[in-house]
């Protein structure tokens, strides 16, 4: 359901940002790290930390405020 919004975002951003899928059924040690406990999750990062995340569906509105907070 969020995949194509996030799709979509990611075009829009793509000079701004880099958008990477992660299957936690396959990548469960990732999951783990990150603590992921809800699917699904978004995280955010700049300069290889986390500054946000979002857990559950978002409208494409509330996920592009975060995107120009993060990488303005």
């Amino acid at each position: 359901m969020l995949g194509p919004t996030v799709e979509t975002l990611a075009e829009e951003n793509n000079a701004k940002l880099e958008v990477v899928k992660v299957n936690v059924d396959e990548n469960q040690n990732l999951a783990v790290q990150y603590g992921i406990r809800g699917i699904p999750t978004l995280l955010f990062f700049k300069d290889g930390a986390e500054v946000n995340r979002v857990v559950g569906a978002q409208g494409k509105a509330q996920l592009q405020k975060i995107i120009d907070e993060v990488a303005p």
